[in-house]
């Protein structure tokens, strides 16, 4: 169970958008992570981890999306659940039989 939301995702949109928008001017890019995390009261991290994710979405950054990471999370998921059926299967011996009724042998 994922930890619970300490920014909302409308925060979280506000601070990057603005966060983006001020480092694409050169005179404001200095600082400008800080200022904004400041302003809104949360770590400058934070922030910085919001925008770095926000770029590789963007496609500006190499690196992982977020849909590309969910879909990662998905099929470890489904991959845990089909090795935990096939140890129950091999272990009640159920391999064996399919394998016998295969051959046409009962």
């Amino acid at each position: 169970m994922a930890a619970p939301k300490k920014y909302s995702d409308e925060l979280r949109e506000r601070a990057t958008r603005m966060a983006v928008e001020l480092r694409q001017d050169p005179a404001t890019r200095p600082g400008a992570i800080s200022r904004v995390a400041g302003q809104l009261g949360m770590h400058p991290e934070t922030l910085r981890n919001w925008v770095r994710q926000a770029e590789v979405d963007g496609g500006t950054r190499a690196g992982t999306t977020t849909s590309d990471a969910q879909r990662l999370v998905e099929l470890e998921r489904e991959n845990r659940e089909l090795r935990r059926a096939n140890h129950m299967a091999d272990s009640s011996g159920g391999r064996k039989e399919l394998c016998e009724f295969s051959d046409g042998v009962r």
